[in-house]
């Protein structure tokens, strides 16, 4: 059921998260840690994530994983028999929760549609597609080895397959007009499983796309035209049982994805392979870890040393863990728990704000709050980023 403010606060869960780097080719608006290789040991790979997950298995009190997601680059380009055991890796080390959520992300190709159902058997329980649009044109701009009918075809194939799957899409593209988008929307959500994952194209700095923006190859909508396609978004996404519970995604009741809520809610979770982050809880201590980002540099590393870690910090000033916390609890339609914050941080929440200031925030409907929890109204999500500054101490 959808978390009201009447309700207790929620266990953030504890994730595990598995990140796989390569990619057939890199997309002009990506800037993951992905690589383009030809050749890729996959059994050596596998052994040194299992190796770099035991190392932090030592540093944790091991408590139920409640969540592991498989991230990219793209993971459907590891065979079932590595996705198999590194699940079965995390039952080996920790205890797992009854009813955990185990994620995979995959691109829509026939090749790698072929081995959903090899997925299942290995233990994922949700399958994440990534479709980006149901129009081949857009699919051609947005650099996608996949057409409209391959992702049609694999949507159908995973929900045959998955009693739990996601697609995303992306909108505000060049010269799309709010009723192209409009149509399309209209299109995923006949198609949709249970969850939507829904993003306004955004121009990152060292991609592809960046490149062509500086060279004037195209232009973004108008920041009008995005907003109303955005508000299109969360309406016609509520009309249809899909509401969002964060920014850009959307659910049907129960089915968020659990394993992004314990990002967004502060919890603890372990960020296995190159460039992937982390956040544990040592003791009195939060420490964020940051893993190599060369796929080749890591794997040495490990070897060597048993893990790839390149940056460690003791989050330590409360001032930091609450600044980081609002930031990712505020994305959220339920907000942030004063309960949970007071747990994550080690202070009430109300040493951290100034009453005086946030009170036109909430007169104006950009902001509410109740005597367990606060939240950005859907107003207040528009503007996100400018919210916190205005009644943080």
């Amino acid at each position: 059921m959808p978390v009201s403010p009447h309700d207790n606060a929620p266990d953030p869960g504890f994730g595990v998260y598995f990140h796989w780097p390569f990619c057939r080719k890199k997309c002009p608006y990506c800037d993951f840690n992905s690589h383009v290789r030809e050749q890729v040991d996959q059994a050596r790979w596998t052994t040194a994530l299992l190796a770099e997950l035991r190392h932090f298995a030592d540093q944790t009190t091991r408590k139920p994983v409640t969540s592991i997601f498989f991230g990219g680059g793209t993971p459907s380009l590891m065979t079932t028999e590595t996705v198999a055991q590194l699940i079965d890796g995390v039952g080996r080390l920790f205890p797992v929760a009854d009813n955990i959520e185990i994620t995979l992300e995959a691109n829509p190709t026939s090749v790698e549609a072929a081995s959903f159902a090899g997925y299942r058997a290995a233990g994922v329980t949700r399958l994440s597609l990534g479709v980006q649009s149901l129009r081949d044109d857009a699919l051609k701009f947005l650099g996608r080895e996949h057409s409209a009918t391959e992702a049609l075809g694999a949507v159908e194939l995973a929900r045959s397959v998955f009693d739990n799957i996601s697609f995303d899409l992306i909108y505000a593209l060049p010269d799309q007009s709010v009723a192209d988008w409009q149509e399309d929307l209209a299109r995923a959500l006949a198609l949709a499983g249970d969850h939507l994952s829904l993003y306004q194209l955004t121009i990152e700095p060292n991609t592809g796309f960046a490149g062509a923006i500086r060279r004037g190859e195209f232009q973004l909508p108008r920041e009008e035209k995005a907003e109303e396609m955005f508000i299109l978004t969360q309406e016609a996404c509520a009309a249809a049982g899909r509401p969002a519970y964060e920014i850009s995604n959307h659910a049907r009741p129960g089915f968020e994805c659990r394993h992004n809520l314990t990002y967004w809610r502060y919890g603890e979770y372990l960020g296995i392979g190159p460039g992937a982050h982390g956040r544990l809880n040592t003791g009195s201590e939060r420490v964020a870890c940051q893993q190599i980002k060369r796929p080749e540099t890591w794997l040495e590393a490990v070897e060597r040393q048993g893990h790839g870690t390149e940056n460690k910090v003791n989050l330590n000033v409360s001032m930091d863990r609450a600044e980081e916390l609002l930031l990712m609890g505020l994305r959220l339609r339920e907000g942030v728990w004063f309960r949970n914050f007071e747990a994550a941080v080690g202070r009430p929440f109300s040493d951290y704000i100034d009453s005086d200031r946030l009170q036109p925030l909430l007169a104006a409907g950009f902001m509410g709050r109740d005597d367990r929890h606060i939240w950005a109204t859907d107003k207040g999500r528009l503007v996100l980023n400018s919210l916190l500054p205005e009644f943080m101490i």
